[in-house]
């Protein structure tokens, strides 16, 4: 089994405003990122909520999604992905980490890093565009316990650096892995 995990926990602070609840087409941002996961072929979704709990849970009430809440959302992005997979069942194989402030990323990456996964099973895939790694990235569960292990001020950059014969660069076509909404004017654009 494949989850995707959508890091949806952060306080928007650079935003201003709670960047995840933004109208962003018909919907809001983070319906946008969970419907992107809900339209591939990922086994399941997982929401880590946060800072905006009561708002991103209200809004996803009615999608097909798992949520969990990361208590401790103010230390910054790892501690998200830590309580992620702190809730993966031990019978997820890998988890596509995607980032919930990121609305324009077409399926067809997760696609292509699914593929690539399952093609060379190397357990960290990144997908890259003109030589620039951006987000979603695929982590392996042989990494679990590294992962929840973790320093703070590491990251997940720390896991790619410790492990550089199991990184998969994908290129992909669109620069949407490169962007998310951080301040209003990138909301803007």
């Amino acid at each position: 089994m494949i989850w995707a995990v959508i890091l949806a926990a952060g306080e928007s602070r650079r935003m201003g405003s709670q960047k995840l609840i933004l109208p962003f087409g018909t919907n809001t941002v983070i319906e946008a990122i969970v419907k992107t996961a809900l339209d591939s072929s990922v086994d399941e979704t997982l929401v880590v909520l946060g800072a905006a709990e009561d708002d991103v849970r209200r809004i996803l009430k009615s999608y097909p999604v798992r949520l969990t809440v990361n208590e401790d959302y103010r230390s910054g992005m790892l501690s998200s992905v830590q309580a992620a997979f702190s809730a993966l069942p031990l019978e997820v194989a890998a988890a596509v980490v995607m980032l919930g402030d990121q609305p324009s990323i077409p399926v067809s990456v997760i696609e292509d890093i699914l593929k690539a996964y399952r093609q060379t099973g190397k357990g960290i895939v990144i997908p890259v565009n003109e030589g620039r790694r951006g987000h979603p990235l695929l982590v392996d569960m042989k990494h679990r316990s590294m992962v929840l292990g973790l320093d703070p001020e590491a990251g997940l950059r720390h896991l790619v650096r410790s492990h550089p014969r199991d990184v998969l660069e994908v290129e992909v076509s669109t620069p949407a892995i490169l962007k998310d909404l951080d301040e209003p004017e990138d909301y803007a654009a």
